[in-house]
């Protein structure tokens, strides 16, 4: 699993990456720009203006948003990401911190119209991924979605077929949460799931009006 030396090192070319493994359609990348489309679809139809971005990387999802007009803050342990992300969302309010370690003091009172994270979350074991989204439930305004899109799978099975497929570029050291497993892990949050094969879906935890 990279650390933040790493994701400094991967950031000037973490596009091109994305881009070459969603085009060939293998893991890790493939359905990569079907979920970002998927989850901008979406917070756009809720018409949210404080969008919380978690893990935004080179901002190419909040991006988006910011260029709509919506109020973008973000979280993420890469300072060479966020200076990217920077040169697209000047006035929005990126934050260096180790997402895996919570959230920052100034973030625990605040509340967003929805909560986002694409392609961040599986560097976390389940049981810190399932702490933080209830912390983040706790952010959300009445209406209000989290939306996590992420490599995933709907069961254990199908998660190893894949493992086995991609045997020599497969990465143990991350954690893809299968939806027979994790949802337990929400016991008391209404979650529903959206799987984009061969090997991405998206979590959303929606808070009632």
């Amino acid at each position: 699993m990279l650390d933040e030396e790493g994701f400094d090192l991967w950031a000037d070319s973490y596009d091109e990456s994305v881009r070459l493994s969603e085009e060939k359609k293998e893991y890790p990348f493939a359905g990569y720009r079907d979920v970002l489309g998927v989850v901008y679809r979406r917070v756009r139809r809720q018409g949210g203006a404080r969008i919380l971005d978690i893990g935004f990387g080179t901002g190419t999802l909040s991006s988006r948003l910011y260029a709509d007009g919506c109020q973008i803050t973000g979280l993420d342990f890469s300072e060479k990401m966020i200076r990217n992300a920077r040169k697209k969302m000047p006035k929005a309010e990126l934050i260096l911190w180790d997402f895996s370690q919570g959230l920052p003091e100034g973030l625990k009172n605040r509340k967003f119209d929805d909560i986002i994270s694409t392609y961040a979350l599986h560097h976390m074991a389940d049981a810190k991924k399932a702490a933080l989204l209830r912390m983040l439930w706790g952010l959300l305004e009445p209406g209000g979605q989290i939306l996590v899109g992420d490599i995933s799978f709907r069961t254990r099975c199908e998660r190893v077929a894949c493992r086995e497929k991609n045997r020599g570029i497969w990465d143990s050291s991350e954690y893809y949460f299968t939806v027979e497993e994790f949802f337990r892990r929400l016991k008391g949050l209404p979650c529903t799931y959206e799987a984009i094969p061969p090997c991405a879906g998206i979590l959303t935890i929606a808070r009632k009006p």
